[in-house]
């Protein structure tokens, strides 16, 4: 499963497994929480080559978070926004794709026990689109697709994981 390989700043060479045990172990840390597990990419065109970074990002709603990154290159300038954006939402998938119905009931079983007081764990996707600029006529199309996935879509200013934390490493 060479192609899903994630980094952070700590670790370099995460597989899938390993980015699920990093999110386990933090989420078990702190189980009366509420948690976001935020998943999007950001591309950056460069002169010959479009550069995308899948984040993904598990927010302790309050008390921190803990992400790592998937890059992918396409050894071409992307010059077409639609294409951009299609692929950046598709990425986006893959990465969420990974999450198993059985990975999230894992996860739904650390929380599960402290509901009572407001724990909880939500799951959604950020697309690097927004409702002013050129993006805004994408928006129906991409949020259709999250949407079709059962999974929330988030858009500028909401969809940090995309905008701010992906978009950081595509330099």
């Amino acid at each position: 499963m060479e192609a899903y390989c994630f980094y952070n700043l700590s670790e370099r060479r995460m597989m899938f497994q390993d980015v699920f045990r990093k999110i386990c172990e933090f989420m078990r840390a702190d189980p009366r929480n509420v948690y976001r597990l935020s998943i999007g990419t950001d591309s950056q065109v460069h002169q010959a080559e479009t550069r995308f970074v899948t984040a993904v990002h598990l927010h302790r709603v309050g008390k921190g978070a803990w992400g790592c990154l998937r890059q992918q290159t396409i050894h071409r300038p992307l010059n077409s926004l639609r294409e951009k954006i299609m692929l950046e939402t598709y990425y986006s998938q893959e990465v969420a794709y990974l999450f198993t119905a059985e990975h999230m009931g894992d996860m739904l079983e650390i929380v599960y026990p402290y509901r009572d007081e407001g724990a909880s764990l939500l799951m959604e996707i950020h697309l690097d689109i927004g409702r002013s600029g050129l993006t805004k006529d994408f928006i129906q199309e991409m949020t259709a697709r999250i949407h079709a996935m059962g999974l929330t879509a988030r858009i500028k200013p909401e969809a940090y994981a995309a905008f701010s934390y992906a978009n950081r490493y595509t330099k």
